[in-house]
């Protein structure tokens, strides 16, 4: 007899619902989020005949968690069904819009049992992998929130503070600067801004970790800094000021939290064994290569083909043809995360390959806007990297774009 079971989770308990394949409510249950709970789980299982040899698969609407961590152990087979899924398949059972936490466990479970094939389990990822999932995430958020914050910023320093602007908005990094944040921590208005002496300026410059060109920059700023602005009331000007500390803590605080994170990213990433396949590929780094492996995994069997992971990503187009109508348009349900990540990899390597530079050109030539013509490169460079990651290859410039180059030759 196949058995199927359906979890619906919650922060503080969770029902469970086990099945046969003819439908038949075998067991429920409610378990506490807990050890405790997990335990009476997987005995609930082993009396339904879950064992190592013949696992009952399981439905729940999260990939993530400790519940999802310890239905994982062994070859359990676990299934992350998209809530708005589940919420259409909901209505198969009655027309009433009736719901409760017991009745969509039942549904989950159904879901299996009638409809498993159409449905991916989580992929086997190894544990590196996994770790990996972990801190690229985590390293990505960091960045993401040092720009919030850092725009913050910059909208304050408009408010009352253009000679900042003027003095870091325009470099490298922008107010993210290391000096850039010593500078305004040491005066975090225009009045201290323009009292500092070049003594105070070098301090706050070797304090920033910079060690030459002192005296350009030191000239620089203090030219900037004393140079006519509009300016608010001096009261006005000391409680923005107050302002500005606060959030420079917060942007340290953001910056040290990216570093780190990138740190043992890129640690991390080097020990696994597909690292150097991806490092081979032109515009990827250590930390974009380890984000593109976050989001793919290392289980080679988690896309059938190619164009299973184009469509993954989000860069393989989508058909809708309806009658007379059809449309082939970007897919707007996609890994958010890997179509980051991608177009970042895909514009960057328009500088490190003549092949990728080739392909976008031929794209622009073609009509294609600048958002396409990466995308279509990403759809290719997608494709090479599932062959590479099969057949263990390195990327080769030449075999990737030979009629690309050749005709540029």
């Amino acid at each position: 007899m196949t058995v199927f079971c359906g979890i619906d989770w919650a922060e503080r308990h969770h029902d469970v619902a086990i099945v046969d394949d003819t439908g038949t409510l075998l067991a429920k249950a409610r378990i506490t989020d807990d050890v405790a709970g997990y335990n009476k789980l997987l005995d609930l299982l082993a009396e339904h005949g879950d064992s190592s040899a013949t696992p009952i698969p399981v439905a729940i609407e999260t990939s993530h968690g400790l519940l999802v961590a310890a239905l994982r152990t062994g070859s359990r087979k676990v299934f992350a069904i998209n809530p708005l899924a589940a919420a259409r398949y909901r209505d198969r059972h009655g027309v009433s819009r009736k719901k409760s936490d017991p009745g969509d466990a039942l549904v989950l479970a159904n879901i299996l049992r009638t409809d498993m094939h159409a449905h991916r389990p989580l992929p086997a990822d190894s544990e590196l992998a996994q770790a990996i999932t972990v801190l690229a995430r985590a390293q990505q958020d960091a960045v993401w929130n040092r720009q919030q914050v850092a725009n913050q910023v910059r909208s304050l320093l408009r408010e009352y503070y253009p000679a900042a602007l003027h003095a870091f908005q325009s470099k490298d990094g922008g107010l993210t600067r290391p000096d850039a944040r010593v500078i305004l921590t040491m005066a975090p208005t225009p009045a201290k801004a323009a009292k500092l002496t070049l003594a105070q300026l070098r301090a706050g410059l070797k304090r920033s970790g910079r060690t030459r060109a002192f005296n350009t920059e030191i000239e620089r700023l203090r030219g900037i800094f004393r140079s006519e602005y509009a300016r608010q009331l001096p009261a006005v000007e000391d409680a923005f000021g107050h302002q500005l500390l606060a959030l420079l803590r917060q942007l340290d605080a953001t910056c040290l939290a990216a570093d780190d994170l990138a740190k043992a990213v890129e640690d991390a990433f080097r020990e696994h064994a597909d690292s150097e396949i991806l490092l081979s590929f032109p515009g990827l780094g250590p930390l974009l290569g380890a984000r593109v492996l976050a989001e793919i995994g290392d289980d080679r069997s988690r896309f059938t083909d190619a164009r299973a992971l184009k469509s993954y990503a989000g860069s393989a187009p989508i058909t809708r043809a309806s009658g007379r109508k059809h449309f082939v348009g970007r897919r707007f349900v996609k890994n958010n995360r890997l179509m980051n990540a991608g177009f970042l990899w895909a514009f960057a390597a328009l500088q490190a390959s003549p092949g990728a530079n080739a392909h976008y050109r031929r794209r622009r030539e073609h009509g294609d806007w600048h958002a396409a013509a990466q995308r279509h490169l990403l759809n290719r460079f997608l494709g090479q990297l599932h062959h590479c990651l099969q057949t263990r290859q390195h990327f080769d410039e030449q075999r990737a774009f030979a009629p690309l180059l050749q005709a540029a030759a």
